[in-house]
């Protein structure tokens, strides 16, 4: 058989040839940019030490934020304690200033001294543990503020 005879495949078009292999050049142009990246260490070396510095950057935001709000119910409950501490101080003051009442009589004749659970004690020194007593219950209500 001769070639002639038979039908012959049609030849390629020029231009589509040509589109063809202008395709093939822009892909294989690709593929060479996407090896020579990958084969780039030093390149996706620096790109990952970034990555890893923007997420240490954002875990060091997000403890901070933590922290500061840990710091903030931790001072509201240590000024809740100092609250309730100091009102249980100023009540037992009181209790305790009741019951000494009860317990202290002042001498009608001389009035400077005092028996206390039928001892009797100088004033001075009485008025030396009271000043004390003041003085212990201004400090602990000058700490609470």
């Amino acid at each position: 058989m001769s070639e002639k005879n038979g039908d012959a495949p049609a030849k390629p078009d020029v231009e589509a040839l040509r589109a063809e292999i202008k395709q093939t050049r822009a892909d294989l142009g690709e593929t060479v940019q996407a090896l020579a990246a990958k084969a780039d260490v030093k390149a996706r070396a620096k790109d990952q030490v970034e990555q890893t510095k923007q997420r240490v950057k954002a875990q060091a935001v997000e403890a901070t934020h933590r922290v500061r709000e840990a710091a903030v119910h931790a001072g509201e409950r240590v000024r809740e304690a100092a609250e309730k501490t100091g009102h249980l101080a100023a009540e037992k003051t009181s209790q305790v200033a009741d019951q000494a009442a009860d317990r202290v009589h002042v001498d009608p004749v001389t009035g400077t001294d005092v028996a206390i659970n039928g001892r009797r004690l100088p004033v001075p020194l009485l008025v030396a543990g009271v000043a004390a007593l003041v003085g212990i219950i201004l400090v602990v209500r000058g700490s609470r503020r």
